[in-house]
């Protein structure tokens, strides 16, 4: 007896159909399994207050928000440069309290209160800082990119030096260093010109430290 077509199943179609339950099967198991997750926190928002070049600036920020960000991107004051933004060239070195930091490592909201100071508040045009016009006097700078880092840095490092702060150069801690070449530049080994400026840089902070002898 010849079977009809209407019931004619092949080898092929009865595994086809076989492999389609399962994988329906399986999909809704892993489906009815899989937990619910929440939806992504909002970051957290704070209000911040800081005292830049002078000037109370009033920020709302996340809590994620480095220094640097918050002076570019904030507050546009774009003279403070973004370069490694791992601490490892000095290009967004400011005072903070007078002290030089590389504001990429820091967040803003740890700084409130504090007294920061960018390029822009040292001096303007006509109206220079010392260590300003002593870069320019001696062309401590080439394409410029790391000069607000290396001003900021310089300043500092003179500061360190005129209070007596140790440092590997000038050894213990009773020692009280001076403004010699090597001690300068050994300070001065975390801020990078990648144009190798470095010896007019030191031209133009031993004038400065010349001029307050």
């Amino acid at each position: 007896m010849e079977r009809s077509d209407d019931f004619a199943i092949s080898r092929r179609g009865a595994l086809v159909g076989t492999a389609a339950a399962v994988a329906i099967g399986a999909t809704a198991s892993v489906t009815a399994q899989t937990p619910h997750h929440p939806s992504v926190p909002q970051p957290t928002r704070l209000s911040v207050s800081l005292k830049v070049n002078g000037k109370r600036e009033a920020m709302e920020l996340d809590t994620r928000t480095t220094l640097l960000d918050a002076l570019r991107d904030h507050l546009h004051l774009t003279g403070t440069k973004k370069g490694c933004d791992h601490g490892q060239c000095g290009a967004c070195t400011v005072l903070v309290d007078g002290k030089r930091i590389n504001s990429c490592l820091t967040l803003a909201v740890m700084h409130q209160g504090d007294e920061i100071t960018t390029i822009e508040g040292l001096g303007q045009p006509g109206n220079l800082h010392p260590m300003q016009a002593a870069f320019v006097k001696h062309d401590g700078y080439q394409c410029g990119y790391c000069t607000p880092g290396q001003i900021c840095s310089a300043i500092a490092v003179l500061g360190e030096i005129e209070a007596g702060v140790p440092s590997h150069v000038s050894g213990s801690l009773t020692d009280r260093p001076t403004a010699t070449n090597d001690e300068m530049r050994e300070r001065m080994s975390g801020n990078i010109c990648r144009c190798g400026a470095y010896s007019n840089i030191l031209e133009a902070m031993t004038e400065v430290a010349g001029a307050k002898v």
